[in-house]
C-alpha cells in the first residue's frame, strides 16, 4: 500500500462534477489536491485554504484566481519532479484552460495522476 497523499481520479468525472455542482465540487478538489501535494512534497509550500480563499473571495480582486491557478499548476510540476516523473505540467496551459469551460480541473488532474501513478507503481511491483 502507497502511503502517498496525492491521489489518482478521474479527470473527466473532476471536471463534470465541478460543472454539475456549479463549482462545489471544484473548491473541494482545489482544496485536496493542493493539500495532498503540500503533505506529499516539503518543497511545495502552499496553504490549501489560502487557494481556495483565493479563488473564491480572491475573485472580487480580479487577479488572485488566476494567480493561484497559474502556481497550482507549478506546484504540480514540483512534485511531478519530486515523485521522478518527468515534469510535463504546464502551468500557462491551465491558466488557459481555465477560460474554456473550467477544463484546467482535467488537465491538472491528468498531471496529478501522473505523480499518484508512480507512487502505486513501486507498490505493484
Amino acid at each position: 500500500m502507497d502511503d502517498r497523499a496525492v491521489k489518482r481520479r478521474d479527470p473527466g468525472i473532476a471536471w463534470a462534477l465541478s460543472i454539475i455542482t456549479l463549482g462545489i465540487y471544484f473548491l473541494f478538489w482545489y482544496y485536496l489536491v493542493n493539500r495532498e501535494m503540500s503533505d506529499d512534497f516539503p518543497d511545495v509550500e502552499v496553504n490549501p485554504l489560502g487557494a481556495v480563499a483565493a479563488v473564491t473571495i480572491g475573485g472580487l480582486i480580479v487577479v488572485p484566481p488566476f494567480v493561484s491557478t497559474y502556481n497550482t499548476g507549478r506546484r504540480i510540476r514540483i512534485a511531478q519532479r519530486a515523485a521522478g516523473v518527468e515534469p510535463s505540467c504546464r502551468p500557462w496551459v491551465g491558466l488557459l484552460l481555465m477560460f474554456v469551460l473550467g477544463l484546467h480541473v482535467a488537465y491538472y488532474q491528468l498531471k496529478l495522476n501522473t505523480v499518484a501513478d508512480e507512487a502505486a507503481e513501486p507498490a505493484a511491483a
